[in-house]
């Protein structure tokens, strides 16, 4: 219970975060506002929204940061439980089969040559000189 309220606030955080740092503007935006230029039209007054908005995404930050270190801790556990429970080791489990011996069943049969021809080594016989 407590693990999936902890996803949620972090899947909160986690597109509240985005959504503020969209939001905010440049450094370079700022260079304008200082001379009363776009001061007008800023939903949070002539100071800009850079101390409200940077407060608040410090705090998003901080939230996502925490609920992440709970989700980690809770998978910790989770891990710990499983290897109580008396699970064997998974190297254990493979199975290991015998192997077969190749069946040729499937490759064509050749005639067989002459003895006399075949080369016997990896060498092949000389070859005969013409006159």
């Amino acid at each position: 219970m407590l693990e999936t309220v902890i996803v949620v606030f972090h899947l909160l955080a986690a597109l509240s975060l985005v959504v503020l740092v969209l939001l905010q503007q440049g450094k370079g935006a700022e260079a304008g506002a200082s001379f009363g230029a776009g001061a007008s039209n800023t939903v949070f007054g002539s100071q800009g929204s850079a101390t409200f908005l940077s407060k608040l995404t410090a705090i998003l930050a901080a939230t996502f940061f925490l609920t992440a270190l709970g989700l980690g801790y809770f998978a910790k556990q989770q891990a710990h439980q499983l290897s109580q429970a008396g699970l064997p080791d998974p190297a254990v489990l493979e199975v290991k089969e015998p192997q077969k011996p190749a069946v040729n069943d499937d490759v064509p049969v050749l005639q067989e040559q002459k003895s006399d021809t075949t080369p016997k080594g990896d060498v092949p016989p000389p070859a005969e000189e013409q006159k």
